[in-house]
């Protein structure tokens, strides 16, 4: 069983459901109001734990109830949380408004996220972790470090580049996989991706520029794997009636995560991380849309 580290953020996810989400200056009434355990880091985590893999999760929680009922979402999935730091003041947060079509606008808070530091990583990790995965909701300061080490020690590390922000030149050459959706990946090639064709010319603009592999995720239209030296593979989306798609992208990179550090082939990884998504976008909230193991492999067959 593939040994699978997540170190980013925990967040308390606060869901509105709209009928549409809001203009600019325009007031609506909601029609719920959810708490649902989130975070993009305790998102991917629990995807990965429930597709079958060993989860640690390293960050940082408040010292209010938010922060407690979160660790207590990871422990249920089996996920180890000792090295989830308490700290005081607030837990993160997520404000999310979904809208009748599942589309979705995020505002965060980051809380205790925001205070984690590269001296949090314990130096242990770097003998135990088959793959790490990274996200943007914690200090860039923190992704850095880790990357630096986990290039030099070898180890398997998915960045995802969300929520989307520029990084120095010479961090593209740190990143064994790096994985965005559309807007990501324009933010970071500086070309615009309106198709798949885009797709492929902008994750090939940034393989130019050092990273070993991009992992595309494209929502319906489905997930682009661009690996330098090695042909590419476009894995088609399942089509399902979507009801909320706000852990649809960590649902695929946690379940992607632990097939890809399993050794099973990259094809087969994404199409596993594909019908995990799918499932995840047909039920409200973020981890407790994620679907298990015994629910993927049927749906694929």
């Amino acid at each position: 069983m593939a040994n699978v580290f997540s170190i980013g953020s925990l967040n308390m996810d606060i869901v509105y459901q709209v009928s549409a989400l809001p203009k600019p200056g325009e007031t609506v009434q909601s029609l719920s109001r959810k708490l649902f355990p989130g975070g993009k880091g305790a998102n991917q985590a629990v995807a990965a734990a429930r597709s079958g893999g060993s989860v640690r999760m390293i960050g940082a929680v408040g010292s209010d109830s938010y922060g407690e009922s979160l660790i207590g979402a990871l422990q249920a999935d089996g996920i180890r949380t000792d090295t989830v730091l308490p700290t005081e003041g607030d837990t993160g947060t997520a404000f999310i408004t979904v809208d009748a079509h599942a589309e979705n606008h995020i505002v965060l808070a980051a809380g205790a996220n925001g205070g984690l530091s590269p001296s949090d990583i314990p130096e242990w990790i770097w003998g135990e972790a088959d793959l790490i995965m990274l996200q943007n909701e914690i200090p860039w300061k923190v992704n850095r470090h880790v990357l630096e080490i986990a290039r030099r020690r070898g180890i398997p590390v998915i960045m995802n580049a969300a929520p989307a922000m520029q990084m120095e030149e010479d961090a593209f050459p740190l990143i064994p996989i790096l994985a965005v959706n559309e807007t990501e990946l324009e933010t970071l090639s500086g070309q615009p991706v309106r198709e798949t064709a885009d797709a492929r010319a902008a994750a090939a603009s940034l393989i130019g520029r050092g990273v070993d592999n991009v992992l595309v995720t494209m929502g319906s239209q489905g997930s682009l794997w661009v690996s330098r030296g090695e042909d590419e593979i476009w894995s088609p989306a399942f089509r399902v009636e979507p009801v909320d798609t706000t852990a649809a992208g960590d649902t695929f990179i946690g379940a992607f995560a632990t097939e890809f550090a399993s050794g099973v082939p990259t094809s087969q990884a994404l199409r596993f991380a594909s019908a995990a998504a799918a499932i995840a976008v047909t039920r409200e909230g973020a981890q407790i849309s994620i679907p298990r193991r015994e629910e993927i492999v049927p749906f694929i067959n």
